[in-house]
């Protein structure tokens, strides 16, 4: 079991130099799911919560409603504890994942 501990110590080390030689233009969100070790279903989750998301300001906008604290504020309650809101908008706007929703938050910054 020891060296099973030990090769998986390894390979995670490996991981992150190989994070560090990378360049990440264009791959901004997906090194940053890498680097904070986020799952399959993480990273599922926080499409969804984003989609959601998308809808709400689509809603808002719709209602002339201009005023986004209110979104922020719920993006960052329900984003995954092991991310930065601050790194996901700049990494999301950086690999235009989710753009129009990405420059509402990026404003509440």
């Amino acid at each position: 079991m020891d060296k099973v501990l030990a090769k998986l110590e390894r390979l995670e080390f490996h991981q992150k130099l190989l994070l560090e030689m990378i360049r990440t233009e264009g791959h901004e969100f997906e090194r940053l799911i890498i680097e904070k070790n986020l799952d399959e279903q993480e990273v599922r989750e926080f499409y969804n919560l984003c989609e959601d998301m998308s809808k709400d300001m689509e809603l808002q906008k719709a209602d002339k409603f201009v005023f986004y604290a209110p979104l922020f504020n719920e993006f960052v309650r329900k984003l995954n504890p092991k991310l930065n809101p601050a790194e996901v908008i700049h990494a999301c706007l950086k690999q235009n994942i989710f753009i129009d929703l990405m420059k509402i938050l990026e404003k509440n910054l």
